[in-house]
């Protein structure tokens, strides 16, 4: 069996390492917003290229945080990709504003720059990018627009720990960026855990004071607040994990090179492009027999995923936010999207099996070709 994602494999590297932190941090008695949480966001900091990190409780917790910190006025619009993981949307929601869905480059699945200015309204305060998959998005056109327009511009790196344009990776674009640690990540903890990366240091202060009741001295609080603070054990991890992050990276950009050879054409693969560093926390095709395919691998023994069967807008959490518009483009991605195995724990030889198994799709297996 080819698992699609197996993290004790992932981990498994690390056993050693992790037992020792453990046991530093649980005899140190400090758990809570210590050094490792200070050591971790200096050199997370530094790995993404900019002045400042926060570390936070989770990836959504990252995004609420930094649309949070600016204050925007209730019912300010942001304009967000429509095929984005829900988190993106929750977390303008849940900050009172009001998400705004652009449709996505068919190529790349991230946000079109050319649909963004389409959105754009006399409400309209940021633009929230998606780095999806771990390709970075057309940043440069996208910066653009946003200083033209005046407005602030949001990373949601989730799926792109490393990913760079040219020599600026995810986290280092916009005003603030947000990072999931969740364990699938190229980056992940071994529970939920989240940072937010930024240049402007009184945005870093005001985060840090946020993450913790308001509060930046004990029992005095300064604003309204939330408990969303990374824990000295995952920190740990994570600054354990980071030193192998790059060599990571390298492993799946390895596999994806062998499906771009190996598949056939009639499964769209991921798009290739100069200076675009694409670190494919996620290999996706897409395939207008997207389920039958996935029922065929499962046969013969590949697990798959897809992210995501169902477009936020078709969320029932979502009914009616979005009433009377359409997203034909987000609808064909999410019925056609399937993600194939790409961990850290396959080797060459498990990819080259799935090549083998796939490129038989179709051809006396899986249905009439």
């Amino acid at each position: 069996m080819i698992d699609y994602e197996n993290l004790r494999k992932v981990n498994e590297p690390f056993f050693a390492g992790f037992k020792q932190v453990f046991s530093q941090t649980l005899e140190s008695g400090w758990y809570i917003l210590g050094k490792n949480v200070e050591r971790f966001e200096q050199e997370f900091a530094d790995y993404c290229g900019v002045g400042h990190c926060v570390g936070v409780a989770s990836g959504l917790d990252a995004l609420v945080l930094s649309l949070k910190v600016y204050e925007f006025p209730a019912g300010s619009e942001v304009i967000v990709p429509s095929n984005t993981y829900i988190a993106t949307i929750l977390a303008i929601l849940q900050c009172g504003l009001k998400p705004v869905l652009a449709e996505p480059d068919l190529r790349t699945c991230n946000i079109d720059p050319e649909r963004i200015e389409e959105q754009i309204t006399g409400r309209t305060v940021a633009i929230m990018v998606v780095h999806l998959y771990g390709k970075i998005c057309a940043m440069d056109r996208i910066m653009e627009i946003g200083q033209r327009h005046g407005l602030r511009v949001f990373e949601d790196c989730a799926q792109a720990h490393g990913a760079r344009l040219r020599e600026t990776k995810a986290g280092a674009f916009g005003d603030c960026a947000a990072f999931s640690f969740y364990p699938t990540k190229n980056l992940g903890a071994l529970g939920d855990a989240g940072a937010v990366t930024t240049n402007d240091r009184a945005v870093a202060a005001k985060i840090r004071m946020l993450r913790n009741y308001g509060s930046i001295r004990k029992y005095y609080n300064e604003m309204v607040g939330m408990n969303s603070r990374l824990d000295e054990i995952q920190a740990a991890f994570l600054s354990l994990k980071l030193a192998g992050l790059d060599r990571i990276n390298g492993h799946k950009r390895k596999l994806a090179g062998l499906y771009q050879q190996g598949l056939r054409a009639d499964f769209v693969k991921p798009l290739i492009e100069d200076d675009f560093f694409d670190v494919y926390h996620i290999y996706n095709i897409r395939h207008p027999r997207r389920d039958e395919l996935k029922a065929y691998l499962a046969e013969n023994s590949i697990g798959t995923e897809i992210h995501y069967p169902v477009a936020p807008h078709r969320q029932k959490a979502l009914h009616g936010m979005f009433e009377g518009k359409d997203y034909p483009l987000a609808d064909q991605i999410h019925a056609t999207t399937l993600s194939l195995p790409v961990s850290a724990c396959h080797s060459e030889e498990d990819i080259v099996r799935v090549i083998e198994v796939m490129n038989r799709f179709g051809k006396g297996e899986g249905g009439a070709g």
